[in-house]
């Protein structure tokens, strides 16, 4: 090693003119230049963002309060009101979809990345899970429409289970698989060579290593299914009652929703409707940001771990 004293006579010899030169560069200001318009851009992307943020926290919050939180919709020349029935219609539809959905969207992934990754109903899995990924929403309200409206004679709360969990399933599948991929393959032999089966290797050895990655994923296929109106349109349709009516639960029934109320009463022609739709406009993107920010912490813990 070179001692102390000849490091700083090197140091001595260099030439700071031509250091600071070099500063100004054509490379260096390229890498300036580019480092700007990324930045630029990164500012620009997060504008729409922000924009629809403050101006639902501006005409929405001008109406929103816990009267509006939990009373029924108001008839056309009425004023007062709210959107109760609405929120428990989306939660109730949306937790039947997640029944549905996350169980076999789990399985299915288990099967792709554990089980048979290279056989060719995987494949044809994989394909089908890519394809529903870009299946237009109002498909799955068709679909839902045909299987379960028809068949049992009324819009429903599960009919509009049925059409978001169409809409989640490719999500929860594709996202699952990919979390169960990264478990590292050591784990799952250190459990085979103590004797445990398969069964018990995917239950306690893979699926609670993955936990937090498929997480990620149902919180994504959740906040994607929450904002969804189409469907619901041709499943759920609408009510300005509650689910629950003399303490008896009806789920086979028109069922209110956030977005369908808001599609619904942004085109009246009264005020009190329009700022009651820009107060649930306020509750739903705080509703989905809340499940995108619960995925994001999720799939942040994973990559700790």
């Amino acid at each position: 090693m070179s001692a102390p004293q000849e490091i700083t006579y090197a140091f001595e010899d260099v030439d700071l003119g031509k250091l600071e030169a070099s500063l100004r560069s054509p490379r260096t200001l390229l890498s300036a230049v580019m480092s700007g318009i990324a930045v630029t851009a990164s500012i620009v992307a997060c504008l729409p963002l922000f924009s629809v943020l403050s101006m639902l926290v501006y005409r929405g919050g001008k109406r929103l309060s816990w009267t509006a939180l939990t009373a029924l919709p108001p008839s056309a020349f009425s004023s007062g009101g709210g959107f109760g029935n609405a929120i428990v219609g989306t939660l109730t539809m949306v937790g039947i979809a997640a029944l549905l959905a996350v169980p076999v969207g789990i399985l299915a992934a288990s099967y792709l990345a554990l089980i048979g990754p290279s056989t060719r109903t995987a494949a044809g899995v994989r394909f089908a899970a890519k394809v529903l990924t870009g299946l237009p929403s109002v498909l799955a309200g068709v679909f839902a429409y045909a299987v379960v409206v028809l068949s049992t004679g009324g819009f429903s709360a599960p009919a509009g289970g049925v059409a978001l969990a169409v809409l989640m399933l490719p999500t929860v599948v594709l996202t699952a698989e990919e979390a169960i991929r990264t478990v590292p393959a050591r784990m799952k032999e250190a459990a085979i060579g103590m004797g445990a089966t398969d069964a018990q290797v995917l239950g306690r050895v893979v699926l609670p290593t993955a936990m937090p990655g498929i997480l990620t994923g149902v919180m994504l296929a959740v906040a994607r299914a929450a904002g969804e109106t189409a469907p619901l349109i041709f499943t759920a349709l609408f009510s300005n009652y509650w689910l629950a009516t003399r303490g008896q639960l009806n789920l086979m029934r028109p069922t209110a929703s956030l977005a369908v109320l808001i599609y619904n009463f942004s085109s009246m022609p009264f005020a009190n409707m329009v700022e009651l739709a820009w107060a649930a406009s306020l509750v739903l993107v705080v509703m989905v940001l809340a499940f995108n920010i619960v995925g994001q912490f999720l799939s942040r813990d994973r990559v700790r771990r």
